[in-house]
């Protein structure tokens, strides 16, 4: 099930750690699962303390809940988790727009647009986990161009929640159709210099897809779906 790609230069225990983040973020590794020290070190063909080790990190993260008796298993992740999650990205993305408009070079103004031009052709390819990729790469990207350090730390953790939550339940390629278009919008007002209304179009953006949670909340709900 699971490889190290031991050709990057990281140790070993940031590499177990990050393949199993990711293995979560994707949902490949679903939540409730529990992560068996022994069946881990068998299946990644490491010793069982990179393992222990990624456990406590991915518990620090939120991402792992560790009990007594019942030891370490994949945490839930609920439409409430992500709610509150989308209202802490709302203040936060749409500050790093406005400081990108700022203070974005002509350099990163290319890149930004090669970003956004690789997200319409993922779509009009219908591939999905490349979209999710870029959709990520191009919020990450904001935060890079506004410079400040602090405020991408932030964002890159409730990014990483997010993007545990888009591949489990964003099957609605509407919605992607609908980023693109604000991907534009967000784009143009950055590099162009409009910072209030990059913060404004970065704002709407995030309460889309909080209104978007919130509906399929209310679908999961009258499904019978109470997680």
């Amino acid at each position: 099930m699971m490889e190290i790609q031991l050709k990057v230069q990281k140790p070993l225990k940031d590499l177990v750690y990050l393949e199993l983040k990711h293995k979560i973020l994707t949902g490949e590794i679903v939540s409730q699962t529990r992560l068996m020290e022994i069946d881990l070190s068998e299946k990644m063909n490491v010793s069982r303390t990179p393992i222990r080790e990624a456990i406590k990190r991915l518990a620090d993260d939120g991402l792992v809940k560790v009990e007594p008796r019942r030891g370490a298993y994949v945490a839930n992740i609920s439409i409430k988790d992500m709610l509150d999650v989308f209202e802490v990205r709302e203040d936060m993305e749409g500050f790093a727009a406005k400081l990108a408009a700022e203070r974005i070079t002509d350099e990163e103004k290319a890149e930004l647009r090669q970003i956004a031009a690789e997200y319409d052709e993922a779509l009009r390819a219908g591939n999905k986990e490349t979209i999710i990729e870029l959709d990520e790469k191009f919020h990450n990207f904001i935060v890079v161009c506004s410079g400040n350090e602090t405020l991408s730390e932030l964002v890159k953790y409730v990014q990483e929640l997010s993007l545990r939550f888009r591949y489990l339940y964003y099957n609605d390629y509407s919605l992607y159709e609908s980023t693109a278009e604000q991907h534009t919008r967000i784009m143009e007002a950055i590099n162009n210099g409009r910072s209030e209304e990059a913060r404004f179009e970065a704002d709407a953006h995030v309460k889309a897809l909080k209104e978007f949670v919130f509906e399929l909340g209310k679908k999961m709900k009258a499904m019978g779906d109470t997680e």
